[in-house]
């Protein structure tokens, strides 16, 4: 049980009202007046203390200690059978003739309140290709623009929100074995400025020595359009998409997009939107030269492709 962190009656207060009658003489009355609490409660905790010590000050549960019309075990263990045959609450209900409400009641104490529950959750599946540049991770993060000072993110307040000022894209890349890292800041996401920044991608890559061979996106209408899947094969890339639903497949540029946002986007309270993107070059220097990469046994991405080569 966890008492909400301001209640008068808190395990402290207690602890210093039998302090104050015990130990300092206080009276009943006038210590639980300091206390915050009527006299009847405050002869309660010292009752409780000469009983069963500090152990008595603890909160206990506020539920009856035995139910008369408690649903005997053999039929939960009915209702949990029939649930594992993906029958619904009320499907159970009607077979066993119990009420609705008490066997939805039983799936929820039990954790089987939602059907999704009883599928297992896949276990993640890592994995890193062993040469730099053999796959790149695209993807692209919805940013709001403001003008008028720092956004809600910053300050905590949604009512001075700058409506109107629109939404800016940041156009992600990121190498699969090296994490070394491209970004853009663009004024939207659509097919052509998808393939711009995907030109301009594979001319940063090649800089550094990575030669790219495959790509990975998610199903975003700029990745599926025909003009990216033509700007793929003039380039001779294999474009892999993940599969509906399931951004960890693309997991990398999602671990990337929240690092990017931690170190960049939210590290300072900017005044403009204009001035946070002036400032993602040199974070981004920071994080392909300098920054230690865990996963990279800590040593930066440029580091890790200098000692590769």
């Amino acid at each position: 049980m966890r008492p909400h962190p301001k209640a008068k009656g808190n395990p402290y207060q207690r602890k210093l009202f039998i302090h104050r009658v015990l130990e300092e003489g206080w009276s009943v009355a006038a210590a639980s007046e300091a206390a915050g609490w009527s006299e009847r409660t405050g002869f309660k905790w010292l009752r409780r203390f000469r009983e069963e010590g500090e152990a008595g000050l603890a909160d206990r549960r506020s539920g009856p200690c035995a139910v008369r019309n408690r649903t005997p075990r053999s039929k939960v263990e009915k209702i949990l059978r029939l649930r594992r045959q993906k029958r619904t609450a009320w499907e159970i209900a009607q077979r066993l003739r119990m009420p609705w409400s008490t066997v939805s009641g039983i799936l929820q104490r039990q954790g089987l309140g939602k059907l999704k529950l009883l599928e297992p959750k896949d276990p993640p599946r890592r994995y890193e290709r062993a040469v730099d540049g053999e796959l790149v991770h695209f993807d692209v993060k919805t940013l709001g623009r403001f003008r008028r000072g720092p956004g809600h993110r910053a300050t905590g307040n949604r009512s001075n929100r700058d409506r109107g000022a629109g939404w800016e894209y940041a156009h992600v890349a990121i190498d699969d074995a090296s994490r070394l890292a491209y970004v853009e800041v663009l004024p939207d996401q659509k097919g052509l400025t998808a393939v711009a920044f995907l030109e301009r991608a594979l001319r940063f890559f090649k800089r550094h020595g990575l030669s790219v061979r495959e790509i990975l996106t998610d199903n975003g209408s700029c990745y599926v359009s025909r003009k990216f899947r033509q700007a793929c094969k003039r380039h001779r890339l294999r474009h892999i998409r993940t599969k509906p639903y399931r951004p960890q497949t693309n997991g990398k540029a999602e671990r990337f997009i929240q690092t990017m946002l931690m170190g960049w986007a939210y590290k300072r309270a900017y005044r403009t939107s204009n001035q946070r993107r002036k400032a993602l070059p040199a974070w981004l220097r920071y994080y392909n030269h300098e920054r230690p990469h865990r996963a990279l046994g800590m040593i930066s991405p440029k580091t890790k492709i200098r000692r590769a080569a």
